[in-house]
């Protein structure tokens, strides 16, 4: 399947149902961030820092999870009604191939 080129991508422009619900996590997200730098500034434990590091890779997949479903339940399902399924759903299929790795 043809992937659109990545300016096509780029000009859709979509409204987001969970708008304020996932800005709210990437900001507790780039607190995390901050506070993880700051761990390794302070030479904290090794294993402390891994820690956060992994409770920041799990609210960014939250935020990515929410995002694929959102995606799936509005442009998937519209360009599916109107007979753009299957380029829809390669182009689905493409993104959650990048997420899974």
């Amino acid at each position: 399947m043809k992937r659109p080129p990545s300016d096509a991508a780029a000009a859709k422009h979509v409204v987001q149902p969970h708008k304020l619900t996932l800005l709210k996590r990437l900001n507790r997200v780039e607190g995390q961030v901050r506070g993880v730098a700051r761990m390794i500034e302070s030479d904290r434990y090794c294993v402390d820092v891994i820690t956060q590091l992994t409770a920041v890779r799990a609210a960014l997949d939250a935020v990515a999870l929410r995002l694929l479903e959102d995606h799936t339940r509005g442009c998937v399902q519209s360009a599916m009604r109107s007979g753009h399924g299957d380029h829809a759903i390669g182009e689905l299929m493409h993104v959650l191939r990048k997420f899974s790795r």
